[in-house]
């Protein structure tokens, strides 16, 4: 049987300048959310669209959720699979296009996350976990392109 979660979180759009959206460059693209007991992000959009480059914008909370799931189900297995992960990092690359009529979509996100293990005889299986991973994630599942994995393993050496 399946279980439905719901989310909910407070959007808040910051950017009134004082004559609202009388012209495209008359706002802000400011903004924040916040769930309920936890502290607010600040948002923009893109630089690329008149956004603050100091705020996190959609775009990169996007890739950012790709990422975060996708490590968060990757720990998961590696523990279910007596694999000791003692560091995770990941710079992934996400690539969007936007249409001539000013829409766009992202095309590719790559995940390129580097792990350190504790056991040099179980990098093989820490590298096809990664797979494994990506059919769990939620996130990845919602999308409507194929995230590719770039992941390296290597061993914690002692000393």
């Amino acid at each position: 049987m399946s279980k439905t979660h719901n989310y909910t979180i407070q959007l808040k759009w910051t950017g009134n300048k004082g004559k609202g959206t009388a012209s495209y460059r008359a706002y802000s693209r400011d903004h924040n959310f916040r769930v309920k007991g936890k502290p607010k992000v600040v948002c923009s959009s893109d630089p690329a669209f008149r956004g603050d480059d100091s705020r996190y914008n959609p775009e990169e909370l996007f890739l950012a959720s790709i990422a975060n799931c996708h490590m968060l189900w990757y720990l998961h297995l590696c523990a279910d699979n007596g694999i000791i992960i003692l560091k995770y990092e990941d710079n992934p690359i996400g690539k969007m296009v936007e249409n001539e009529d000013g829409s766009g979509q992202f095309d590719s996100v790559t995940l390129r996350p580097h792990v350190e293990l504790s056991d040099d005889k179980m990098i093989a299986k820490a590298l096809e976990l990664h797979e494994e991973a990506n059919r769990m994630c939620f996130i990845a599942n919602s999308c409507n392109f194929k995230i590719d994995h770039q992941p390296v393993a290597t061993v914690y050496l002692h000393g």
